[in-house]
């Protein structure tokens, strides 16, 4: 029964990894604006290209090529540019070795960015993604949820292949709260619906939600309880997240959840 039980409270989950994997994002130090770093992440190497300023107070072009040292970290080579003034035919331009850098992420939406210049000293800043303008997630979606069940006090209940379908409804008010609708459609949990909801805090192109859960059905009626809703944002075709917590039985869950649009709001 207990193992049933874990399975349907899916929901209720618990910690994921400190780092988001994906990074893509513009940075910036929240006592600095105007000072920033732009990132893009592909797999496991890093491009950064920085807007920061010289001892004269001018703007400095400096870009960084990273990679993963194999713990979630990236460090690589720091580069200086120069090129054609922009009103003039291009001419080329010139790219020297400047130094080092590092980028150290400390959850989905903070890092410590380190760079040495050469000959000029080290930089060190705490950096956040830099919001812009709220995400629309509100919609209709089809999607799966996929992840682990561990930790059981029951070793029974234990599940290191969690999968589940579902569609699901979100409707959300700007950047101040949403509310997704889980409706379970595939043989195990056929019948259970669940409902999580939130204020919403937007970090660059995710949103975290200290949110609630409620579900009913077959198994499963319960709820209010807190969950963690991570790395939540929309994609090219939907929308996808994490969500953690804990179940009864002492059970530790991690499961991500992806859905495409159905085309409906």
């Amino acid at each position: 029964m207990l193992k049933r039980f874990a399975m349907l409270v899916f929901l209720a989950l618990a910690v994921i990894r400190a780092d988001a994997r994906e990074y893509t994002d513009v940075y910036y130090d929240t006592a600095e604006p105007g000072w920033g770093v732009f990132l893009i992440q592909s797999d496991t190497a890093q491009f950064l290209a920085f807007f920061i300023y010289g001892a004269d107070g001018k703007p400095v072009w400096y870009t960084a090529q990273l990679t993963d040292d194999g713990t979630g970290n990236f460090a690589g080579a720091l580069y200086a540019i120069t090129g054609t003034y922009f009103l003039n035919p291009w001419q080329g331009y010139n790219i020297a070795a400047a130094g080092t850098a590092k980028f150290q992420p400390s959850d989905p939406y903070h890092a410590t960015l380190t760079y040495t210049v050469n000959g000029a000293g080290t930089v060190t800043k705490s950096i956040v993604r830099q919001t812009l303008t709220p995400y629309p997630m509100a919609g209709n979606y089809s999607g799966s949820m996929a992840g682990t069940i561990s930790a059981c006090s029951d070793p029974a209940s234990n599940d290191p292949a969690f999968r589940a379908r579902y569609g699901l409804a979100v409707s959300q008010t700007g950047d101040q709260s949403v509310l997704l609708t889980f409706t379970f459609v595939d043989q195990v949990h056929s019948g259970i619906v669940c409902t999580v909801s939130g204020p919403l805090s937007h970090f660059g192109r995710l949103y975290q939600v200290a949110a609630q859960m409620t579900c009913a059905g077959p198994g499963a009626n319960f709820g209010p309880i807190p969950i963690t809703l991570q790395q939540l944002h929309p994609t090219g075709q939907g929308i996808e997240g994490h969500l953690s917590g804990t179940t009864g039985g002492g059970c530790m869950s991690s499961l991500h959840f992806a859905a495409v649009n159905n085309g409906g709001q």
